[in-house]
């Protein structure tokens, strides 16, 4: 007899502006979140895509704009969080496939059970605009020497993964291995997802240091989400599908900055938005940062066309 299968259809709707980056995410009655999502319907959805902007809609009333495909979960045999879909048949084996959606604004969505979210609730070691988190040192990196250590056989590899993700004894931060740094706080037992779907906390650590869970494997989606965007505002000019019409290269600046959690060497990104020829001044200016009149600036959509596609450097500050 096969094994029934079942698709769900799961969205991340990035907004963000100079204070956070924010993923769309619907509540439950019980407190907890999750992401927008629900079951294709072979009969009703003509593709994956329709399928998951009706659910968007029904769920939060937000109307996605820009999306785009970012994986299909359906691992076997990985010690990975469990997908859970509320309709799939008994003994379905669920295939999740991930959508990643980006809007300049957060709209309304009082009138449902949604919310925007800071994501760094979810991922608090991730933001380091003020400098690396010292819950990265003080409290998830002991707590995963730990479980390392008490891997036998597999401790010296445990811990080669946990110095190239967490950036320990002088290894770089690479911001797009969020998904790497979550799977190896489940793996561990550290996440609070893996103690739902059965697993046991091998080591302890202070709760507000593992983040917030979300339902399902809705957390390792956004995580996903977050590594795939981090990556590709850098080759791509994305990052402008997140800007209003008008924008100050502050503003600019700060949002890039909230999506990669770093920040940025003010005077060098300048010079590189400069050499792109991605924006371009409208000669309007506007005093509502407090300081010296800024000048506002648009996105030159019209460079697609003419063959500059590169996204916006990011150098440290």
């Amino acid at each position: 007899m096969m094994t029934p299968i079942a698709v769900g259809l799961s969205a991340v709707i990035v907004a963000a502006d100079a204070n956070a980056p924010y993923a769309l995410a619907t509540r439950l009655a019980d407190g907890a979140t999750g992401l927008p999502h629900g079951r294709f319907d072979p009969a009703g959805h003509r593709t994956f895509e329709l399928g998951l902007r009706d659910w968007v809609r029904a769920q939060t009333g937000f109307e996605p704009g820009y999306v785009e495909q970012l994986y299909t979960f359906g691992d076997l045999g990985r010690e990975l969080p469990q997908a859970e879909l509320d309709d799939a048949p008994s003994g379905a084996r669920l295939i999740s496939v991930g959508y990643l959606g980006l809007t300049p604004e957060r709209t309304d969505i009082s009138a449902f059970d949604a919310v925007w979210r800071d994501w760094h609730r979810y991922f608090p070691w991730e933001d380091h605009r003020k400098g690396r988190p010292d819950i990265i040192d003080h409290a998830i990196a002991p707590a995963l020497l730990s479980w390392a250590d008490a891997g036998g056989k597999n401790a010296t590899a445990r811990h080669a993964r946990i110095q190239i993700a967490f950036g320990l004894d002088n290894q770089p931060w690479i911001e797009e291995r969020t998904l790497e740094r979550y799977e190896i706080l489940y793996e561990a037992g550290l996440a609070p997802e893996a103690t739902r779907d059965g697993g046991r906390k091998s080591v302890k650590a202070p709760a507000e240091a593992l983040g917030e869970p979300m339902i399902s494997d809705h957390r390792r989606i956004l995580a996903t989400a977050i590594g795939r965007l981090r990556g590709k505002i850098k080759y791509r000019p994305v990052v402008f599908e997140l800007m209003p019409e008008k924008f100050t290269l502050l503003d600019l600046q700060k949002v890039v900055e909230a999506i990669l959690g770093q920040p940025l060497h003010k005077q060098n990104f300048r010079r590189s938005l400069d050499r792109s020829e991605l924006v371009v001044g409208l000669g309007q200016f506007t005093q509502a940062t407090g300081g010296r009149p800024a000048e506002l600036f648009r996105f030159r959509r019209e460079a697609l066309r003419e063959g500059h596609v590169s996204g916006v450097q990011t150098p440290r500050g």
